[in-house]
């Protein structure tokens, strides 16, 4: 398992900073990822004197999303190859929105499919301006693995940008739709984020954490994790059939690359 591809640090001792570390793969998410992410979550959840938590990416991007050179290699075929994976890959993007104390997204650059899921389940975001967004997904024949974004933008929109596959949200349209809080220079993300995050470890933690979770109940007596659940059902469905796209997709991946597949999958998008 490759080591250090999450790392948790402290900004001071009641604010966690849990950074993606794996720059030269865009800080994809890969298998050994989201393990990491889970047991840090499981030591943020153990440790009462964090207050608030930072999550962010080493060097210019955020993430990109799961790691499709990872799924290339390994090709899963059929539902009980998959159901594994996908759970472990819904598990990772719900971790911030389940973690008890509030979480701020500090992001730099992309912020793609998987890695803008888990920008969303974030309390709060602070995006760069050269910072984008979007759900490529449908470009690639694969489906969505946590459909959060019709609970921020209403599905007229979330519908254009998920059957468009849009990846260029840059970060003012995404602070226009609420997709995230604050948008400021490149060199003041992490400083905005620490702030915020500043603030909040200022009020009393036993308030902050019990109203988040009213927060987050509100929204999952409306039907959120219900809902949530019943499209990774149908994402289980997308990919345990195997979609054409996708398959010839990951078989360019093998042969020729990534770059050469993410090159053949533009050809094949008709912009509106």
């Amino acid at each position: 398992m490759e080591e250090d591809v999450v790392r948790l640090s402290k900004a001071r001792t009641d604010i966690a900073v849990i950074t993606f570390s794996r720059p030269r793969r865009a800080n994809a998410m890969n298998q050994a990822v989201l393990k990491h992410l889970g047991d840090i979550c499981a030591e943020i959840r153990g440790d009462q004197t964090i207050k608030c938590a930072v999550i962010t990416g080493e060097g210019k991007i955020f993430s990109s999303g799961f790691d499709l050179q990872e799924q290339a290699e390994a090709q899963p075929e059929g539902v009980d190859e998959w159901e594994k994976l996908l759970k472990a890959d819904f598990d990772g993007i719900m971790s911030c929105w389940d973690l008890p104390v509030p979480t701020v997204a500090a992001v730099r650059g992309g912020a793609l499919a998987g890695g803008f899921e888990l920008m969303l389940a974030c309390d709060l975001s602070v995006a760069a301006e050269n910072a984008v967004f979007g759900e490529p997904e449908l470009k690639f024949g694969a489906g969505i693995v946590s459909l959060l974004l019709p609970w921020f933008v209403g599905p007229k929109v979330a519908k254009e940008i998920i059957y468009l596959g849009l990846d260029s949200i840059s970060a003012r349209e995404a602070h226009r739709l609420g997709l995230v809080n604050r948008v400021v220079d490149d060199e003041a993300v992490m400083e905005t984020a620490l702030n915020l995050a500043k603030a909040i470890a200022s009020k009393d933690d036993m308030v902050v954490r019990r109203t988040k979770r009213a927060i987050n109940q509100t929204y999952e007596i409306m039907g959120l994790r219900q809902a949530l659940q019943s499209n990774l059902d149908v994402d289980l469905q997308i990919e345990g059939q195997g979609s054409k796209v996708k398959q010839q997709f990951l078989t360019l991946i093998r042969e020729k690359g990534l770059r050469a597949a993410l090159a053949w999958r533009e050809q094949q998008t008709n912009d509106p």
